[in-house]
């Protein structure tokens, strides 16, 4: 049997019409706009509006990731959505993905790891596509962190911002794709970066609302600390993993959460800036969707070419971290041509007949109970 490759084939990436820059926040909290640029390299992030939440950003990008792959949302086995912004906390984000998308055959499932989430998600799709359990995966990171953040902690609500990036994963027999990855935890690490409230340990209530559990806590140094030291680890770790060094490494997109820390961790690899995706200064730490999103960017600038070898590495609560490595390839060869948003609407007429079909038989096995 022919060894399986699990290729990127598509990617896309949604986030809010709305601007808040640093210029905004001086007017709601003690802080500037130097002091927010020379500590993080932020600018302005994105904010969701009232209609927009972390599904209906993973759903935009997901529909752009399959037109580019070119991919019938109807062929898809599997969508992970990496999130710690959920739309709930249950029913699973994914599965509204599913259902918006008209994914009538996908698995959907979240996947909690933090801002390490979507290297995860990529290397546990990866694996499933090279075990030959399924072919066609949808993998996304999707967070609306504005609505879980203290508007009044000048530490805090400088840094985070709202977007979503997707990827489409497809087998193939042909050599690239995602070809390793590293996958670490430490959960001592845990109530460095966290968001206590809500879970079975903090249910919400008057309480928790009033101590401020249901927005995120960080120690900012701390986290610091460690993610300048794993950053690079991670990265050379991977690299290693395929037997190749980092010469043969054209490009590395880390999870955009500080300059300083992606500085640090391209001095600690001896690797140039000018071959490292920065665009947090637009965005801001979208978590888990930093990634896609900067990939999607590096696309468009002709930073990420077919042929290329580029690290996706990561940090996040947990503590997690992780890197993966992928030989870019682009869409497969297809005769086809899919627009999957015009889907949109089909999926649509597709969810409102099975509710009424649950109704009718509802109704039916109610008259059959009573009688």
């Amino acid at each position: 049997m022919s060894p399986r490759y699990a290729h990127i084939t598509g990617w896309g990436m949604a986030v809010p019409e709305k601007r808040l820059t640093n210029k905004d926040l001086e007017k709601m909290v003690e802080t500037s706009d130097d002091w927010i640029v020379s500590r993080t390299g932020i600018r302005e992030r994105r904010i969701a509006s009232a209609d927009q939440s972390t599904a209906t950003l993973a759903v935009d990008a997901a529909l752009r990731a399959l037109a580019v792959a070119n991919l019938h949302p109807g062929d898809l086995d599997l969508i992970i959505v990496s999130t710690s912004s959920p739309e709930y906390i249950f029913p699973a984000t994914a599965c509204l993905v599913q259902d918006q998308i008209g994914a009538k055959k996908a698995g959907a499932f979240d996947l909690l790891a933090a801002c390490t989430g979507f290297i995860y998600a990529l290397q546990l799709a990866a694996q499933m596509i090279k075990a030959d359990s399924i072919n066609n995966a949808l993998v996304i990171g999707a967070e609306t962190l504005s609505r879980v953040v203290d508007w009044n902690d000048r530490n805090t609500c400088i840094l985070f911002g709202d977007g979503a990036g997707a990827f489409v994963l497809q087998a193939s027999e042909e050599p690239g794709g995602v070809l390793t990855a590293v996958l670490r935890s430490d959960g001592s690490g845990g109530d460095l970066l966290a968001l206590p409230g809500g879970g079975s340990r903090h249910p919400a209530s008057m309480q928790t609302i009033h101590d401020g559990l249901h927005y995120i806590h960080m120690n900012g140094r701390e986290v610091f600390r460690f993610a300048t030291r794993v950053m690079s680890e991670a990265t050379l770790e991977t690299v290693e993993a395929a037997r190749l060094t980092m010469n043969d490494v054209q490009l590395i997109i880390p999870h955009q959460a500080n300059i300083r820390i992606i500085e640090a961790a391209a001095r600690g690899l001896d690797f140039p800036m000018e071959r490292v995706m920065v665009n947090l200064d637009r965005y801001g730490n979208t978590s888990t969707a930093s990634i896609p999103i900067a990939t999607c960017e590096a696309i468009e600038q002709g930073r990420l070419k077919p042929g290329d070898r580029a690290v996706f590495v990561a940090f996040g609560a947990g503590l997690t971290w992780g890197a993966a490595l992928a030989q870019w390839s682009g869409p497969l060869p297809s005769r086809k041509r899919v627009r999957p948003a015009r889907y949109r609407w089909l999926a649509r007429m597709r969810s409102l007949l099975a509710r009424l079909r649950r109704m009718i038989e509802g109704l039916i096995w109610g008259r059959g109970k009573t009688i």
